[in-house]
């Protein structure tokens, strides 16, 4: 390129010369003369400015095209068709080529220092709107080389900005289905929620079918969860069927186990006469449970009430037997200390018979109080013990007329002097008859 840029210059240095020498003896412009300028690029790429001449009208003694030198100094002059001149600078000169074209302080790289560069003829910084916003440039062997600073990232041609952690992230350096995080400066990997696998080179669902799954787990959105999830509100999972829920209602409860259980009711208005108590969202009989085995329950209000039947006997709350004859005492119905024995009454019917207890006298029925004595022993030798009291034994022991004396507790009879007879029934006169003698 050097070489050709070489020989270009001195052919245009020769035709400059051959011009001057031709000029002195031909006038050097037609006259009247009209003209185009234009502007071609070469291989180099650099511009070369053209003029080309139209309507020429020549002096007495002039020639076409060329050969009249109708440019400028170190011009360069090319006919075009029909014998028109085409005036242009030659490469590595600038200028009006109708007037002066100047040499430029360059023809290629290698005419410019290392960090300068060759450009429309002149050496110049190639730094110059090179680069990026806030980049730095580097001119090296004629080229500027644009980088970001220490700290910055981007790209030097375009714009160069402050590192953020999290462009390490952008793009992702891990696998599909995967999130990216920096931490600790340093960007981690892992997998999405839900997905499973090696994050670096990408994760996939936890499952895609029942069977990926435990057996009391199911697949659902790609996820493994309790198959028990599939019951309604309130409702309890009996057991897990090849990932399916058996689902139940709770005692009491009413509804559709698989969307729904609620309670049979929420207060007393909401349940039957049969059942007429809510409990715990349940209607209930209150007499249920209530009273003992064999027993009468009868509601007052929602309250039990229990009993035994008119036949029968027992604690109502535990149980309830038929009756025997111990049954009649019990309770006791006599008064203190008395006892109760079975008996019948008049008319045979089994009754209650009350008594004192030994040694107590009164009334059994309301209160039996002790007697004064129990025995003999108890009272003076000429007292008898009779019905728990002391008292004369001679009382109505022996006979009309007869004489009583208490003696060790006993009444000893004797009929009068003068009579005679058993003194317990009866003394009589005694009667003497003369006795016959007999001789």
């Amino acid at each position: 390129m050097f070489l050709q840029h070489q020989r270009l210059l001195g052919l245009a240095v020769m035709l400059l010369a051959i011009g001057s020498s031709m000029g002195k003896k031909l006038e050097k412009r037609c006259v009247n003369c009209s003209y185009r300028t234009y502007y071609t690029y070469g291989n180099d790429g650099r511009s070369l400015q053209r003029v080309i001449y139209t309507n020429p009208v020549y002096t007495r003694g002039q020639t076409y095209g060329c050969s009249g030198n109708p440019c400028g100094v170190n011009a360069v002059c090319q006919e075009a068709s029909g014998g028109r001149p085409v005036c242009s600078c030659p490469p590595g000169f600038s200028g009006n080529p109708l007037t002066h074209c100047n040499r430029g302080e360059c023809l290629d790289n290698i005419d410019c220092r290392g960090d300068l560069q060759c450009k429309d003829n002149r050496c110049v910084n190639p730094c110059v709107g090179a680069c990026g916003i806030g980049s730095n440039c580097d001119a090296r062997n004629h080229v500027a080389v644009c980088s970001c600073p220490a700290g910055y990232n981007g790209d030097p041609y375009t714009s160069c900005h402050l590192n953020d952690p999290e462009e390490q992230c952008h793009p992702s350096p891990c696998g599909i289905n995967t999130k990216c995080e920096i931490i600790n400066s340093v960007p981690t990997c892992s997998c999405l929620h839900g997905y499973l696998g090696n994050p670096l080179s990408g994760c996939r669902h936890e499952c895609e079918h029942d069977g990926d799954c435990g057996g009391r787990d199911m697949c659902s959105n790609y996820k493994c969860v309790p198959s028990c999830g599939q019951c309604g509100i309130g409702a309890n999972c009996k057991t897990v069927a090849n990932h399916r829920a058996i689902c139940e209602c709770p005692k009491g409860y009413i509804g559709s186990p698989y969307t729904e259980c609620r309670p049979e009711c929420y207060g007393d208005v909401d349940c039957p006469a049969s059942r007429p108590a809510c409990f715990y969202g349940i209607c209930k009989n209150t007499c249920e449970g209530a009273c003992g085995v064999g027993a009468d329950c009868n509601l007052r209000g929602l309250t039990p009430v229990c009993s035994c039947p008119r036949d029968m006997t027992g604690d109502p709350f535990v149980r309830c037997r038929p009756f025997t004859k111990e049954d009649l005492c019990e309770p006791n119905p006599c008064g203190t200390n008395a006892i109760c024995v079975p008996g019948h009454d008049n008319t045979g019917r089994e009754r209650p018979v009350c008594n004192c207890l030994p040694g107590h006298t009164g009334n059994p029925l309301s209160h039996c109080q002790r007697g004064e004595c129990l025995s003999n022993n108890e009272c003076p030798d000429h007292r008898a013990c009779i019905n728990y009291q002391c008292v004369d034994p001679c009382i109505g022991k022996c006979a009309t007329g007869a004489s009583c004396e208490a003696k060790a507790h006993l009444a000893v009879c004797r009929c009068p002097a003068g009579q005679s007879g058993d003194a317990l029934v009866s003394c009589r006169q005694t009667r003497t008859f003369p006795v016959a003698k007999y001789h």
